[in-house]
């Protein structure tokens, strides 16, 4: 039974993990970043402490990685060959304390960076 139970909490996380995934995808496709502009979401801060204990939303610290979700072509040099993007749809970035543009699609609240402002691409191990 406890394991009935466990299975189904599991599938219900992965409905509501799908169906927020899918309204994501339709909020920023409707957005498409122009030039050499990165479209981001802030990744959220952990609930708990490294000791298991839940902390309130004033505790949390601030992150400073996004998730990259959509980029521009680049821009173009004073000889108009196109500059390629230093990031890609996918890379978890680090990005600054302060700028950037906040933009509400849908429900979630989204960053724009031009491709120069991002301090660095972090890779998964």
């Amino acid at each position: 039974q406890v394991l009935y139970l466990q299975t189904r909490g599991i599938q219900t996380r992965r409905r509501h993990l799908a169906a927020s995934i899918l309204l994501m995808a339709q909020a920023f496709k409707r957005f498409v970043p122009l030039a050499d502009r990165i479209l981001v979401q802030k990744l959220k801060a952990e609930a708990k402490s490294a000791g298991g204990v839940l902390l309130p939303d004033s505790a949390k610290q601030e992150i400073n990685q996004a998730k990259v979700l959509a980029i521009g072509l680049g821009r173009r040099n004073p000889k108009g060959e196109m500059i390629p993007m230093s990031t890609k749809v996918g890379d978890t970035v680090v990005i600054p304390r302060y700028g950037g543009t906040e933009i509400k699609l849908g429900d979630e609240e989204y960053l724009i960076y031009r491709d120069e402002d991002i301090v660095g691409i972090i890779n998964e191990e």
